[in-house]
């Protein structure tokens, strides 16, 4: 009986020692994959402080600024204990956003061509607007392109779903 006890030993011994003089590359590259992805989280971390702090430090009353859902303003006053930003996106419309709201701040370069779009003249009424010619596609629609044969395919009713 004891026979059959130590012959299971001496198999997990063998087991071990085989296992333990052998090289794993696989093991390898999990590490150096983990030490990869976080030394890019950290990295890409440093370069969003970066950039936040070059707008926050960019961030002046009359500066030009756009926000990160579109919103265009001039900065009006700025509360760094609450962390707000006032904004005057047009003569008398005043909003209050966080400071971390402020995607960039505009270049006086962007603010030209921006100027330039805003001296469009709009009539009053629709009277004054002359129609475009309509350009017609060449190309056919859905229904066009479909047999006009007058067969009504039923095979597909509610609920069923075939391939």
């Amino acid at each position: 009986m004891t026979s059959l006890m130590v012959a299971p030993l001496a198999v997990v011994a063998q087991a071990s020692t085989t296992q333990a003089t052998g090289f794993d590359p696989f093991t390898l590259v999990l590490f150096a994959a983990l030490a990869l992805m976080i030394f890019m989280m950290f990295r890409g971390r440093k370069k969003a402080r970066e950039a936040q702090e070059k707008i926050k430090s960019s961030l002046a009353p009359g500066a030009t600024v756009m926000t990160t859902f579109g919103l265009f303003g001039t900065v009006v006053s700025i509360d760094e204990a609450g962390n707000k930003v006032e904004l005057e996106l047009s003569p008398g419309n005043f909003a209050t956003v966080h400071t971390q709201a402020v995607g960039q701040v505009v270049t006086p370069d962007e603010v030209v061509a921006e100027e330039s779009t805003e001296n469009v003249v709009v009539p009053d009424d629709a009277s004054s607007i002359t129609p475009q010619p309509r350009v017609e596609d060449s190309t056919p629609s859905a229904t066009e392109t479909q047999a006009t044969d007058g067969v009504i395919d039923d095979s597909r009713r509610d609920g069923e779903n075939k391939a």
